[in-house]
């Protein structure tokens, strides 16, 4: 791309950012009362999304070739575990991170 393209595409994105940012506080203000379809989303749709996430991340892995599927189970025991134990989303994704990334180093 050129320099004008580039610049332009990073101006509407950045845009674009910006309006997705700011959003919810124009169409939800402090002294609005948040919709009830709206507080029934935020309560329903976080299970489904981390499964979503789940299948999207474990898609590709092979069961049937080396190291068959054995650093993303391990640190999805990890991630479990941790998370049980200390209820500490940041935690566990951090720690279930470096745990895989370990694994699929010893592994490859």
């Amino acid at each position: 791309m050129t320099f004008w393209q580039t610049l332009i595409f990073f101006v509407i994105m950045s845009m674009v950012t910006a309006f997705t940012r700011f959003l919810p506080f124009l169409l939800f203000p402090d002294g609005k009362k948040t919709p009830e379809f709206v507080k029934y989303l935020g309560r329903v749709l976080p299970y489904p999304i981390i499964g979503m996430l789940v299948v999207y991340c474990l898609k590709d892995v092979s069961l049937s070739s080396w190291p068959h599927g054995f650093p993303e189970a391990g640190a999805i025991i990890v991630i479990a575990v941790i998370h049980s134990w200390k209820r500490n989303a940041l935690l566990s994704i951090g720690v279930g991170t470096l745990f895989y990334m370990v694994l699929l180093q010893m592994f490859a």
